[in-house]
């Protein structure tokens, strides 16, 4: 079965989005708050909150390998698949990212308690 999406737009381009010196920001998307990462020319997205401890992602940083490392535990995480890497089993929900003409937009699914019906 194939996701479906709901696409949000979170910027008219990269230069609104605040990214610390990390890479990293939360930005509001579907009524949901996101990390968003920037590396490269690649933006990818994740849960605002690590699944081990609930500390911020963004408050984290970008390993060289391109991926998300939690600040509290150094937990690591792939934005690729949303993997935890660095051994203890955990996963990190991650967005699909889209760079369109008009906008940079994250894709939420909708997993309400309805969901099934459509």
């Amino acid at each position: 079965m194939t996701k479906q999406y709901t696409w949000h737009k979170i910027a008219e381009s990269i230069d609104e989005i605040s990214f610390g010196p990390n890479g990293l920001a939360e930005i509001q998307a579907g009524g949901k708050t996101i990390c968003i990462a920037h590396k490269g020319d690649q933006l990818q997205a994740c849960a605002q909150k690590c699944p081990h401890a609930g500390a911020p992602m963004a408050d984290g940083y970008m390993d060289a390998t391109g991926n998300i490392v939690c600040a509290l535990h150094r937990y690591k995480f792939s934005l690729q698949n949303g993997r935890n890497v660095s051994g203890e089993g955990y996963f990190l929900k991650i967005f699909p990212v889209e760079t369109r003409a008009d906008g940079i937009f994250v894709g939420i699914t909708d997993t309400g308690l309805f969901n099934w019906l459509k």
